[in-house]
C-alpha cells in the first residue's frame, strides 16, 4: 500500500496472540526459501521451547562467551554489535521474529559479538545437537535454513555498502526500507509502518553517523514527507519515492521489487 498523501493512520503495535505464533514468523521466513511441510512445523515447534522472555535493551548473548544454545527470535526486535575498547559500540545486524541468532554458532569455541534486545522480547534457546541431527535426519528443512542464513550474509554485504558508499539520507532511508520488507515478510508490518524500538544513538551506532547527524537526517525525510515517526512507531509515507532516494533494490533479501507495492 503506497503511503503517499495523508496516507493511512499509524499502526497499532503488534503482538503475539497465541502458542501458534511463537513458530508463525520463522515458518512465514522459511516459506521464501523452500516448501515447509508439516512434519517440518512440527520438528521447528519441538525445538522452538523454551521461550523466554528478555526485557528491553537486555544483554542475551555475551561477546568471548562458549555459545551453548542458538537462540530464534520469535517476538520484539533485537541487534548484533561489537563494542570497541573505548566503549564504542558498532550494531551489525536487526533480528526481527523468526530470524536466528547464528544457526550454526555452536561450531565456534567462542562468540565473535554479542546479542542484546532493543525491546521487550521473547526468544526460544535451541540445543545445537538436535539441530545439527536435522543434517541427516531433514535435509530438506536444513537446506532451506542454510538458504535463509545466506539471506543473513547478502544483508551484511549490503550494510558494508551502506556504510561505505551511501550518504546520511541514503543510509537511513536504506535501513528503514530493509526493516519495512522484513517485517512484511514475516506479517508483523502494518501497510507501510512497524514499529521501531531504535533510539537515535543507535542509528548512529548503525550508520556510523553522529546523533547530531542522525537527527537532522531523520528532520529532512520528515520535512520531504517521506517518513513520519513518532513514539517508536515508523511510518513510511512514500514508499516509491524512498526507495528512489534510497536506491534500494530487496534482492539481496530474496524478495522481489514487487514486495515494495
Amino acid at each position: 500500500m503506497s503511503a503517499s498523501g495523508a496516507g493511512p493512520e499509524l499502526p497499532r503495535r503488534l503482538a503475539l496472540r497465541d502458542d501458534d505464533a511463537v513458530t508463525a514468523p520463522l515458518i512465514r521466513k522459511l516459506e521464501r526459501f523452500g516448501a515447509v511441510s508439516a512434519e517440518d512445523r512440527e520438528i521447528l515447534t519441538r525445538l522452538c521451547v523454551p521461550v523466554d522472555p528478555v526485557g528491553p535493551r537486555t544483554e542475551i548473548a555475551r561477546e568471548g562467551e562458549r555459545p551453548d544454545s542458538v537462540f530464534v527470535l520469535v517476538e520484539g526486535m533485537a541487534c548484533r554489535y561489537k563494542l570497541r575498547a573505548d566503549g564504542t559500540r558498532q550494531i551489525l545486524a536487526y533480528l526481527v521474529p523468526g530470524d536466528f541468532c547464528d544457526l550454526d554458532i555452536g561450531l565456534l569455541d567462542r562468540r565473535d559479538h554479542a546479542i542484546a534486545s532493543l525491546s521487550a522480547c521473547r526468544i526460544a534457546r535451541m540445543d545445537p545437537v538436535p539441530l545439527g541431527d536435522l543434517v541427516s535426519q531433514q535435509p530438506r528443512l536444513v537446506t532451506t535454513l542454510r538458504r535463509a542464513n545466506l539471506v543473513d550474509d547478502a544483508t551484511l554485504r549490503e550494510w558494508l555498502v551502506n556504510l561505505g558508499s551511501r550518504s546520511a539520507i541514503e543510509r537511513i532511508a536504506h535501513l528503514f526500507l530493509e526493516l519495512l520488507m522484513r517485517l512484511r515478510a514475516v506479517g508483523l508490518a502494518r501497510g507501510d509502518g512497524y514499529d521501531l524500538p531504535v533510539s537515535q544513538l543507535d542509528l548512529a551506532d548503525t550508520t556510523g553517523l553522529s546523533t547530531v547527524h542522525v537527527n537532522r537526517t531523520l528532520q529532512e525525510l520528515k520535512r520531504q514527507g517521506l517518513i513520519e515517526l513518532r513514539s517508536r512507531i515508523l511510518m513510511i509515507r512514500n514508499v516509491q519515492r524512498l526507495t528512489s532516494l534510497a536506491g534500494f533494490d530487496p534482492r539481496y533479501l530474496s524478495l522481489s521489487s514487487t514486495a515494495l507495492r
